[in-house]
């Protein structure tokens, strides 16, 4: 009999449908996400140990909405449906959905039936907080299904437990942080299925390892693309242990965007792993690129581009001589990097492209191989672990392709760099000094397009406002501005101000994701 390949996640347009796969591999579960329209053969083929319907913004009643035909899904495997997901399942399976007499948002208490709750041996209490996002309600559960939860005025979950119609259902979004005890009803879901949590880094070396080997050919070479920090790293380091040094070339590009002597630092760095790294210094080039450009999609596609036209000229000049045998250009792109930049046929909204994903010019000529596409952030640093890599390196705080180019609102010239250049070091070294850095997921200084009016020495200036933004995650998802003590942020602004020419104003960003992105840009 085939092996069992965890969970297949289908998605029906949920923003926060990303955050189950989160949860599932957190708990040692395998899982991936595909559209709601994943065809067939291809779902059989992955043989999940269970499908997930997500939730997603439609009402099942409208014909235009997205369907999928749930009884051919359960002859494959058990079923969780989550919100729209558990109305498709009753919709399809002799159950009634219908407009809700009033939307259910945000905090919810629900009770589970006493019985069933006894029965199945849940290991949580029969009456606890959820997060609920739905407008539409299941006025009647599927033939055969028992009704499992409910709120105070709706039906909330029902579960069928028959062989080979085997399914069960929550209008609530287990997967959110919000809704108690969601983890432990996704764990006992996964048991539930008969699932074995068997995803352990040395799980996800070989997935990486089997992937690369899988795409790269015996003899092709590979070009790949360094940002300098850790998911190109990672994925550079694993291309060079499966395939040699003399098969991976990899480009470091000094565009002028990186953090205060990053280049250097790094440079060094990559050469201690043994690392086969050509340094092109492009400054020039992506300085006069970016000349008067404002607007922060056109400066990622600007970037994207030049980076790509700086590769290819690398593979020109320098590596002249393995042109021929070089086809692959590897990237570090994430899965949430997807998540953000493509619009799910489920319905997801594209919130805004990423470096590897929506900056890629149609001329470029080789192949992608891009290893960790299907890993979150902790995977790959976990991978980096496997892989030797020091753990000062891995736990650097995530530093966006684009470099500060979007951390510079409007247009970009030397002098701005140099202003966040040097605020942002402050800034970075201060919560080194305060035992700060490794609890914050992510921290940088943004420079504003915005003056104001202060008083410095004994004259009056007129100078720039500036950031400061430090979060909280596990994966970039979702994201809690960083609490710091008023001492703390006082000495930063203190130190900026007095330090840097060029900024008389700092603010500091209290604002979590959602509503907003973690980057500026």
């Amino acid at each position: 009999m085939k092996e069992k390949n965890g969970f297949l996640i289908l998605d029906f347009g949920s923003q926060v449908t990303m955050l189950i796969a989160r949860r599932l591999r957190d708990l040692g579960y395998y899982s991936e996400i595909k559209a709601y329209n994943e065809p067939l053969d291809k779902i059989k083929e992955f043989n999940p140990d269970g499908i997930i319907l997500s939730g997603g913004p439609n009402s099942v009643y409208d014909e235009k909405s997205p369907n999928r035909d749930v009884k051919k899904l359960l002859e494959i495997a058990p079923i969780l449906g989550i919100c729209y997901g558990m109305q498709l399942l009753a919709n399809q399976l002799g159950g009634k959905v219908e407009p809700g007499e009033s939307r259910e948002y945000g905090l919810t208490e629900i009770n589970w039936d006493a019985e069933l709750h006894k029965n199945l041996k849940l290991p949580w209490p029969a009456k606890h907080k959820i997060w609920m996002s739905h407008g539409d309600v299941v006025t009647k559960p599927p033939t055969n299904a028992k009704e499992l939860l409910r709120t105070s005025s709706h039906l909330a979950g029902f579960i069928a437990d028959e062989v080979h119609h085997k399914y069960m259902a929550l209008q609530y979004h287990p997967e959110v942080s919000h809704s108690e005890h969601g983890i432990e009803f996704l764990k006992y879901f996964a048991s539930w299925c008969g699932a074995k949590p068997t995803w352990k880094s040395q799980h996800i070396l070989h997935a990486a390892e089997a992937m690369v080997l899988k795409t790269v050919g015996p003899t092709d070479h590979v070009l790949c693309a360094l940002s300098g920090g850790v998911d190109s790293s990672v994925v550079a380091t694993l291309l060079t242990k499966i395939l040699g040094a003399e098969r991976v070339h990899c480009v470091f590009v000094n565009n002028g965007l990186l953090r205060l002597n990053e280049f250097e630092s790094v440079m060094a760095a990559y050469k201690t792993y043994g690392l086969n790294v050509i340094g092109v210094d492009a400054e020039d080039q992506f300085l006069t690129a970016l000349k008067d450009i404002s607007d922060p999609e056109k400066k990622r596609k600007a970037i994207g581009e030049l980076f790509i036209t700086v590769f290819e000229q690398t593979l020109n000049k320098e590596l002249k001589h393995l042109k021929d045998k070089i086809h692959f250009l590897a990237q570090g792109t994430l899965y949430p990097d997807v998540i953000e930049s493509v619009s799910s046929l489920g319905g997801s909204v594209t919130i805004k492209s990423h470096h590897n994903v929506g900056g890629l010019p149609a001329k470029m000529k080789l192949k992608l191989v891009e290893p960790v596409r299907n890993l979150f952030k902790d995977e790959v640093r976990r991978l980096g672990e496997e892989l030797g890599l020091t753990h000062e390196f891995i736990s650097r705080h995530p530093f966006p392709g684009p470099g500060l180019g979007i951390r510079i609102m409007g247009d970009i010239t030397k002098q701005k760099l140099e202003v966040l250049k040097k605020a942002d070091q402050i800034f970075i070294q201060a919560l080194r000094d305060e035992g700060l850095y490794h609890k914050i997921w992510q921290a940088f200084c943004v420079l504003l397009p915005v003056q104001t009016v202060g008083v410095q020495g004994d004259g009056r200036t007129y100078e720039n406002v500036l950031a400061l933004r430090a979060v909280t995650s596990v994966d970039g998802m979702t994201a809690d501005w960083f609490d710091f003590d008023a001492a703390f942020l006082r000495k930063v602004s203190n130190q900026i101000t007095n330090q840097v020419r060029g900024v008389n104003r700092i603010v500091y960003d209290v604002t979590s994701k959602p509503p907003a992105t973690i980057e500026w840009e």
